[in-house]
């Protein structure tokens, strides 16, 4: 039996190794994906060996990530319940396709992943499993009953990782979860499960990574410009960069200015509620910037179509269904959408804001002439309008004469 596990390094994974190995007897070959979460991957090579892995993988995914998943989702202008850029979402199916790849290349018949059984990220990893390699049989350890059993908690895991003498960073006390990928930081679990804990405060407000507090960022403004071509983003302040470096620009900036903060109750694929705070400066302005470069360039009904589609899409990266059919069937519909979305967008960064203050396209549906107060002539003919009013009140009209109408 030859295992591809999902691999972070931490000490649920690093648990996984071991346990692994000496149930099934089986090789163990560790995949870490390099998503933009920087200093979290040195080292890991020797550590999964340490552990009892044959073989590690540590791939550089930033720019595919980018490109190939985060894009397309800003196209899509997708936000889950209003409030939530969809950071972890999204970066799972690019890992787990990895990771089928890598079972491939080592003719592997097995997956493993360290999610638990209570979140989202097992639903994320599985379907993918199951829409690009139905044949690889998939072990998720917390969703048997032994392995619980043996590691009822934290203090348990630490005790067996001492006693196999495998090497981790870990304490009782660690006060929250995090998860950092291009896109955002997620922080849960913890001191976070009280919905009513405020971790903003002097105390607590250590924890942010990406970004300062809007209280501590400049009193000063600053502009910034987004250049984009068919609804992506090719350069920031006139500088031609690539979709990861779009990202890596705008989170420096965005953070600079403590933009792109929420704090939100979230509902769970299983059910449940929870709690999360998230930082995503970068994909802020972008979606913020992207928005506003539509507003001149696309036609209002399909604006308001593909509109009506961002929850279901929202709801499909979430619930982890991206390489489901329904989703490619969305986004080639969104990508129509985008091939007139071209131009450029400034906006303002003052603490915590974004404020729009300019756009421009050559593909503009906006006519000054037609729009103007100041009697300039254009073919629209205000006259016109005493027609199109009277055909859209035909109803209303008739509605009043034979039922009365509403009550005043």
């Amino acid at each position: 039996m030859k295992i591809v596990l999902a691999y972070s390094g931490g000490l649920d994974t690093s648990v996984i190794v071991k346990w692994l190995k000496e149930k099934y007897d089986a090789e163990i070959v560790t995949f870490a994906a390099d998503v933009g979460q920087e200093e979290e991957l040195k080292g890991l090579t020797a550590k999964a060996k340490k552990t009892g892995a044959s073989k590690h993988y540590t791939l550089d995914l930033v720019e595919e990530f980018a490109k190939d998943y985060i894009y397309p989702m800003i196209r899509a202008n997708a936000v889950y319940e209003n409030q939530y850029y969809l950071g972890t979402s999204i970066a799972r199916p690019l890992i787990a396709k990895a990771q089928v790849e890598i079972a491939r290349k080592e003719k592997a018949d097995t997956v493993a992943h360290g999610a638990t059984g209570k979140g989202n990220d097992q639903v994320r990893f599985e379907l993918t499993y199951m829409a690009l390699a139905p044949d690889l049989t998939i072990i998720a350890p917390w969703k048997m009953e032994e392995y619980r059993a043996a590691f009822p908690g934290r203090a348990e895991m630490i005790a067996y990782c001492a006693e196999h003498k495998i090497p981790v960073e870990a304490s009782l006390k660690k006060p929250y979860s995090m998860d950092r990928n291009l896109l955002h930081i997620s922080y849960e679990a913890g001191i976070l499960e009280d919905p009513w804990f405020d971790p903003t405060t002097k105390e607590n407000k250590e924890m942010f990574k990406l970004s300062v507090s809007p209280e501590d960022a400049p009193d000063k403004a600053e502009y910034v410009e987004l250049e984009f071509v068919k609804g992506d983003c090719v350069a920031v302040n006139g500088k031609k960069l690539t979709p990861g470096k779009v990202l890596k620009t705008l989170n420096k900036l965005g953070g600079k200015h403590g933009i792109g903060r929420v704090d939100i109750v979230e509902n769970r694929f299983v059910g449940m509620k929870s709690r999360g705070v998230y930082e995503t400066p970068g994909g802020t302005i972008l979606m913020q910037a992207h928005k506003q470069i539509e507003t001149l360039t696309l036609d209002r009904e399909v604006e308001h179509l593909r509109d009506s589609l961002i929850p279901k899409y929202a709801e499909l990266v979430y619930n982890g269904f991206w390489f489901a059919p329904e989703r490619e069937a969305l986004q080639a519909f969104i990508d129509k959408t985008q091939e007139c979305v071209t131009g450029t967008v400034r906006l303002k960064l003052y603490k915590g804001n974004i404020i729009t203050v300019g756009r421009k396209s050559k593909f503009s549906l906006y006519d000054e002439n037609i729009a103007s107060m100041e009697g300039v002539k254009s073919w629209y003919n205000q006259s016109d309008a005493t027609g199109f009013i009277r055909l859209n009140g035909l109803r209303l009209r008739a509605r009043a004469l034979a039922q009365g109408g509403p009550k005043l």
